[in-house]
């Protein structure tokens, strides 16, 4: 059991939810990706 790779002994990780995680990732990617195009635009309206 000296062995890092049983789950048993990593009893003290925090419970996470990938689905929620995966949700968080791409609603932030989207915002930069959003924000970038916003200051892109508004860059070529004013030439």
């Amino acid at each position: 059991m000296s062995d890092s790779k049983h789950p048993e002994l990593h009893v003290y990780e925090e419970p996470r939810n990938d689905f929620m995680d995966v949700g968080i990732g791409f609603g932030a990617f989207f915002g930069v990706l959003l924000l970038v195009a916003v200051i892109a635009t508004v860059i070529q309206v004013m030439k």
